[in-house]
């Protein structure tokens, strides 16, 4: 898919091999991330980095000695993963300015292989949303918002407007890194999934999104949001190559103990799927709510019809625990935020305020000027249900019913289903200014619905773009497959790719008119002014 991609949609300049340099090819990548920065996909630009390294890389091609299918091609990685010497932020005001003297393994396994790093993408503030529109660092834009599929319907219909400030919003909370591999200035980007956070901006941006196994991928240097839930997430453009990364990032590690014995084979290539008669898809009847729209709906079944004509087993499953799952999460999950927010504190990194009067009154002003509402409100939800008068009826109850849940998929699964069909999100992307009319919670509530319950179970899932919408948007379905079992969950998703065909952004309006864009908009989030 990276040289496909590229030679698409950037006019490169092929050498007589009909291949490209890495020099070139992270210079086509920050050339693009110049022409992009009002999308506002990357807090930090680690241009210098990027061309070292991708100078090292010409190096050990010239003299055969290549690390693998990474060398030589850019990737992206969140800013809540910790990267040495390049600032760490979480786009909060508590980290602004952090710099870790460590990658986190991730990073680190993804440097081993050669890979590029062109930056750290912009997000939620630690991760705490699902639209990437609540950082310090201003929201971020989705590339299909300028895309000629999109423009070309708006025109067509007499209602829309054609402002500037009627972009779309990305999904999240990993939505930096999903614009910079929807508008391709990277080929892989890494994201955080904790209830959704990769899957979601996935479905909008028109990219594959993969949550591996809980315990295959180290969380080393991961932030942490919630630590039973969290795993690295992994965006591309295609299924082969979200499992090339995959291959290089799985593994047991000393420093993560949740991380488990490798269980899959390297180097991790997927075998293609030419029979899938022999397959059983379950359908979940509880994931068709009212409030899912008429065009995810549809093309949800014609998925179901596509695996029945080709000879599947389609079969409708019971998660009756699903219409619980969202109060669960939010318990657990401000319970934990609670918990890991504690250490910012102003004692030992991080923002700290310049009251002196006592420690008390220092970690208050601290915390208040470090932290958004958001993160705010969710620490006082958490600390509310672990209260000593309250952990029993809150706490420990929605752990029983996290039980139940993840009990509700081991079922469906022992029931000979192969991998679960969902919606990933109840619609395409929506216009900015509609997605913040609601609050965060009710936003996240309603956009994780269909995601967050993968994570209570600590299941693969994988988000796959299977056609434009009526207004030329991406919608995604998702894949969910048994645990550890993520080789054939991505083999499944790659047979359905391969059906799909879905069409690449046209993005050469975008390109031509940047200029002009970020003439308008020069003071549209501080990200700008790097």
């Amino acid at each position: 898919c990276y040289y496909y991609f590229l030679q698409e949609i950037l006019d490169t300049h092929d050498s007589i091999s009909g291949q490209i340099t890495p020099t070139e090819l992270c210079q086509k990548c920050l050339s693009l991330i110049k022409k992009t920065k009002f999308l506002n996909a990357y807090i930090t630009v680690s241009e210098e980095v990027a061309l070292k390294q991708a100078e090292e890389s010409e190096k050990r091609y010239k003299n055969g000695q290549s690390l693998g299918d990474l060398d030589g091609i850019p990737v992206a990685v969140k800013d809540n993963f910790s990267t040495s010497g390049i600032e760490t932020t979480c786009a909060s005001n508590m980290l602004k300015g952090y710099i870790p003297p460590y990658n986190a393994t991730v990073v680190q396994k993804l440097l081993d292989q050669g890979a590029l790093l062109m930056g750290k993408t912009n997000l939620d503030e630690f991760a705490m949303g699902s639209g990437s529109t609540d950082g310090i660092f201003g929201p971020v834009k989705n590339p299909w918002s300028y895309s000629k599929q999109y423009r070309e319907k708006r025109k067509q219909n007499p209602h829309s407007k054609n402002e500037d400030s009627d972009w779309l919003i990305t999904g999240g909370s990993s939505g930096g890194s999903a614009a910079a591999v929807s508008a391709f200035t990277c080929y892989a980007a890494l994201g955080s999934d904790t209830g959704g956070s990769t899957r979601n901006p996935a479905a909008h941006c028109g990219l594959v999104g993969f949550k591996p196994s809980y315990g295959l991928v180290s969380r080393h240097g991961l932030i942490p949001l919630v630590n039973s839930m969290d795993v690295p997430g992994i965006l591309t453009r295609c299924v082969d190559d979200a499992a090339i990364v995959l291959g290089a990032l799985a593994g047991p590690d000393p420093k993560d103990s949740t991380t488990v014995h490798d269980p899959i084979n390297k180097p991790f290539m997927l075998p293609s799927l030419a029979d899938v008669s022999k397959l059983c898809i379950g359908i979940p009847k509880e994931y068709l709510i009212p409030e899912l729209s008429s065009e995810v709906r549809s093309l949800w079944s014609k998925a179901a019809d596509l695996f029945e004509s080709e000879g599947a087993k389609v079969l409708e499953v019971s998660l009756p625990h699903t219409s619980y799952s969202i109060v669960c999460y939010h318990v657990l999950c401000t319970s934990e935020v609670a918990s890991n927010m504690a250490r910012f504190d102003g004692l030992q990194y991080g923002h700290r305020c310049d009251i002196n009067v006592s420690t008390e009154a220092m970690y208050a002003a601290t915390r208040r000027e470090g932290f958004n509402d958001v993160v705010r409100g969710r620490i006082l939800s958490g600390n509310f249900f672990l209260l000593k008068e309250n952990y029993e009826n809150y706490f420990v109850k929605a752990q029983k019913v996290r039980r139940l849940i993840a009990n509700d998929f081991v079922n469906a699964f022992n029931s000979g289903v192969d991998v679960l069909l969902t919606p990933t999100t109840l619609s395409e992307a929506v216009p900015y200014l509609e997605f913040i009319k609601e609050d965060n919670r009710t936003r996240s509530a309603q956009d994780d619905i269909f995601t967050q319950a993968v994570n209570m179970a600590g299941l693969p899932a994988v988000s796959i773009p299977v056609a434009l919408s009526n207004q030329g948007l991406p919608i995604g379905l998702q894949f969910i497959g048994r645990a550890f079992c993520d080789q054939q969950l991505l083999t499944v998703a790659k047979w359905f790719e391969k059906q799909v065909q879905f069409p690449v952004i046209q993005l050469q309006e975008l390109m031509d008119d940047c200029s002009a864009v970020l003439e308008n908009e020069k003071s549209a989030s501080v990200s700008l002014k790097q």
